[in-house]
């Protein structure tokens, strides 16, 4: 169980402090909530732009890693299509040049025209690099754009083009900054042994005198559910033919959020699994084999997908992943395999809660997502589910018209 005090300073920063008794580093995670949702269809990639540019520098600090390298710290970041968090982990007695760091670059960044363009080069090249010019590098992009045809999901986090980079103008750069990188729409997650008072006082030195700049992000329209079948075939430069099939599930805070990541992990959960054992290992038709939750907040995918050995044909396969979803849906589960899949989530959890990044990141996720006490619900919600449960979520979700089947094909 994760203890933890939560308070929100005057300016609207929302600020959540775990202490572990146990560790000498702090952990200081800064959540903004903003992702590739919060973009618009014809300037898609800022958010992931922004996760670059905050490592450019400030005009206070020009070298964000060398204050954290003589901190003896550690930083790094990520974006995805919900939020963008930002984490630096520490010896307690430096915790201090965290928030320092983290104050200073919500208001300060370096957003000059040079700072802008060399971060534009480097995100267009890692499109290029990592989607456009990689094996299997759009898959995901061809995906999502299938699932979703009105949420902002339908785009990675990478975003449409590197046109929408390239083009995007520093005053829209800027505007960017300033709707979504404020107190208000930023939560700071700590865990350390420290008196989570100290903290509190420590977070109102350092953020209090920052300004918040209040915007009223849209609501976005959730997507209509999918009522027809949906196919794509592509012929890509790639060593062997993939089949992706796609289902639209339930979002971050429904049950079947939990149902679904369950089935994941009875079909793809380890080389003991369903999916390795029937159609990896038995029925020799794929070299490999997943199944996986994409885990969005609003709704989201539950994705199938596997790479046909050279002998399968494409028929052969597809009609073997049908097979697996026909047979979760008559039921045919054991109570060991529930078990087991109850049994590792609950340890991993466990294991989790010893280090204390996992456990400042997790409540400002938790946090984020709007139940924060869910963080130490998780497993007995888990521990609740059966095999019928399984079922019933395989029958209402693993179905023909909520399906969209990618054929990736290899030359």
């Amino acid at each position: 169980m994760i203890t933890y005090d939560k308070r929100q300073l005057d300016n609207g920063l929302t600020v959540i402090v775990n202490r572990d008794r146990a560790s000498r580093m702090a952990a200081v995670n800064l959540l903004y909530k903003v992702g590739a949702r919060n973009e618009s269809a014809h300037r898609t990639g800022l958010a992931h732009l922004f996760e670059h540019l905050m490592f450019r520098g400030t005009h206070e600090v020009p070298d964000f890693d060398t204050p954290v390298q003589m901190a003896c710290g550690d930083n790094n970041a990520f974006t995805n299509n919900d939020y963008t968090d930002f984490y630096i982990t520490l010896p307690v007695g430096n915790i201090e040049t965290a928030l320092w760091l983290e104050s200073d670059r919500m208001t300060g960044l370096d957003l000059s025209q040079e700072a802008i363009e060399v971060e534009k080069r480097v995100v267009i090249e890692e499109f290029r690099q990592r989607y456009l010019n990689q094996p299997y590098g759009d898959q995901n992009m061809l995906l999502r754009n299938m699932v979703y045809k009105s949420h902002p999901y339908r785009w990675a986090t990478i975003g449409l083009s590197p046109e929408h980079i390239e083009k995007a103008s520093a005053e829209e750069i800027r505007d960017f900054y300033r709707r979504f990188y404020h107190p208000s729409n930023a939560i700071l997650s700590i865990s350390a042994d420290i008196e989570p008072e100290r903290v509190f006082y420590l977070a109102e030195k350092w953020f209090a005198p920052i300004e918040d700049r209040p915007y009223a992000i849209p609501a976005i329209e959730p997507e209509p559910e999918q009522q027809q079948a949906r196919r794509l075939e592509v012929e890509r430069d790639v060593p062997a033919t993939t089949i992706t099939i796609a289902f639209q599930m339930g979002d971050r805070l429904s049950r079947d959020f939990f149902l679904g990541d369950m089935t994941s992990d009875l079909l793809a959960g380890g080389d003991s699994a369903r999916l390795y054992e029937r159609l990896i290992k038995r029925k020799r038709l794929f070299a490999s084999t997943n199944a996986y939750i994409s885990g969005d907040v609003d709704r989201g995918m539950f994705v199938f997908t596997g790479q046909l050995l050279p002998s399968t044909t494409e028929v052969e396969a597809e009609a073997a992943i049908w097979e697996e979803i026909d047979d979760l849906r008559a039921c045919n589960i054991t109570e060991y395999e529930v078990e087991k899949v109850k049994n590792k989530f609950e340890a991993n959890t466990l294991f989790g809660e010893l280090n204390v990044m996992n456990k400042a990141m997790n409540l400002g996720y938790y946090e984020m997502i709007g139940d924060l006490e869910l963080i130490n619900r998780e497993v007995e919600i888990y521990r609740s589910q059966q095999a019928a449960d399984v079922a019933d979520f395989s029958k209402r979700t693993f179905r023909k018209e909520n399906s969209s089947t990618l054929i990736y094909r290899a030359k």
